[in-house]
């Protein structure tokens, strides 16, 4: 076996995290701001570019499924801490000594916690706010939406690993690229910049580093003064529709449409509209 230098793995930017770093604090952060409203998810391994072991995707899901309950909680943000990375995905360090079951294991324990984003009722996007690779950008696509910073990369290079992701890439970024797109970032394994992936779609927003999470608090906090009811009612109605028929999507649509035209909240908030005043939406009941 060949054990001579390579120039491949340097477009990525980012290397298998230190042996014997000890982690003090937890490997996910959440706390609540705006009196309980919004929850912010902080993945929390700066030093190993917020890579993603066995037990901290096991903490995420845990995370989730408490926001989860939570009715007060009417948004979700997800960002990664430091300045570097979002998260790189799993931690290729841990995974190097991996039996097959070990493998097998995490495998099943990352796809709870995808799914678990995913079916989430209330909203939940990403601030991205530098490297987004593999599991980590597959991360960022299971949520409702991204907004990046400037600096921000992301990546799917799997296949530079001689694996085929598995974290939901192959299903969702054809749906938020140019197909050809996906593919290309798919096959090569090659970062593709938050300016690029912006004009392309896949990125909302683009912020300066020291000003992204600011926005995303502003976008946060603009959710949850909405009714909750009504904004889990749209959300669920486009997830359920994708790809649906356009008469089966508009029928879905009209099944939250009509639900919202009885519920209280709409009684509060054109009361609010012709009053003048700001509307006091209630929690949602689940």
């Amino acid at each position: 076996m060949s054990t001579s230098s390579t120039d491949r793995w340097a477009a990525l930017d980012f290397g298998p995290p230190a042996p014997d770093v000890e982690e003090t604090e937890p490997p996910v952060l959440l706390d609540y701001l705006s009196d309980g409203r919004v929850a912010r998810i902080t993945l929390n391994r700066p030093h190993a570019d917020n890579a993603i072991t066995t037990e901290m995707g096991a903490l995420l899901t845990e995370v989730v499924e408490e926001i989860a309950v939570r009715t007060a909680v009417r948004v979700v943000v997800m960002t990664g801490a430091g300045d570097r990375a979002f998260s790189v995905g799993s931690d290729l360090r841990q995974r190097k000594a991996m039996t097959k079951e070990d493998w097998l294991r995490q495998r099943q324990a990352f796809d709870r916690t995808l799914y678990t984003v995913r079916q989430l009722r209330k909203p939940i996007f990403t601030a991205v706010n530098g490297i987004a690779y593999g599991g980590g950008c597959e991360l960022a696509q299971s949520t409702d939406f991204i907004i990046a910073s400037t600096t921000a990369t992301f990546g799917q290079p799997e296949a530079m690993l001689g694996l085929a992701a598995g974290g939901g890439s192959p299903a969702l970024l054809p749906r938020l690229l140019p197909r050809g797109k996906a593919l290309q970032m798919l096959m090569t394994g090659d970062p593709v910049p938050a300016t690029e992936l912006y004009r392309l779609g896949m990125v909302n927003e683009l912020h300066e580093p020291d000003e992204l999470m600011a926005a995303a608090l502003q976008i946060a906090d603009k959710i949850a003064g909405n009714s909750p009811t009504a904004v889990q009612a749209v959300k669920r109605a486009v997830h359920l529709g994708e790809g649906q028929p356009i008469e089966q999507a508009i029928a879905i649509m009209m099944d939250a449409h009509w639900r919202s035209a009885v519920h209280a909240d709409r009684v509060e908030g054109i009361g609010a509209f012709n009053d003048g005043r700001d509307p006091t939406f209630a929690d949602a009941d689940f």
